[in-house]
Order: structure tokens, then sequence, then C-alpha cells
């Protein structure tokens, strides 16, 4: 089972910018509810796109510049980069159908 890997500001760039597959960043806090609800949703991601996906979660508390680089206001946010591009954002827990769907229009 590959799950979602660590990120943090200081390798957001390397990790998820330069990447040459597309990048799922989780943008979480231990605090929160719906981020706990997502993080299983988030793995199974992980799991079924190894390969031709990187997940990674970003800790918005102990990384707080990425998380106010981005704009996020609201957590869970999840994150779609390619090329060093955000290409497209889901807000809030959401079921599996809908984070997959909106994964296969960059794959």
């Amino acid at each position: 089972m590959s799950a979602a890997t660590p990120v943090t500001d200081s390798s957001f760039k390397e990790d998820v910018l330069d990447s040459d597959v597309p990048v799922l960043v989780d943008f979480w806090a231990p605090w929160c509810g719906p981020c706990r609800m997502v993080a299983p949703v988030v793995d199974e991601i992980a799991d079924q796109y190894a390969g031709q996906v990187k997940v990674v979660k970003l800790n918005t508390d102990e990384n707080p510049n990425t998380a106010s680089q981005y704009g996020i206001r609201s957590i869970p946010t999840l994150m779609i980069f390619k090329g060093g591009q955000r290409v497209d954002m889901v807000v809030g827990a959401v079921p599996k159908t809908t984070l997959s769907n909106t994964l296969e229009k960059y794959l």
C-alpha cells in the first residue's frame, strides 16, 4: 500500500513543482475532522494511481508559507499540479469517485 508522502515548505518545489508526473497535494491539519475523513481516500488514490500520479500531504500548521502562497482558506483542500502549475482543486472531504474523476483529466 503506497500512502501519501509528507511534503514541507522546503521540499514543495522539488517534490511538487518539479515533478514530471501530475501531483495531488492534500492540504490538511491534524485537528481537522474532515481531513481525517478524506485521508484514507487520498491513500487509496495513491495506491490506485501509483506510477501515474504522485500523492503528497502538506500539514498547513507546520508549513504555513506554502498554504498561504496557494491561498488555502479551508481544509482539506486537494490541489492537482501538473508541470509546476496548479491545474485543479477540490475543497472538502469528497468521495473517491469525485477525486479520481478530477485526476483522470490530467493523466
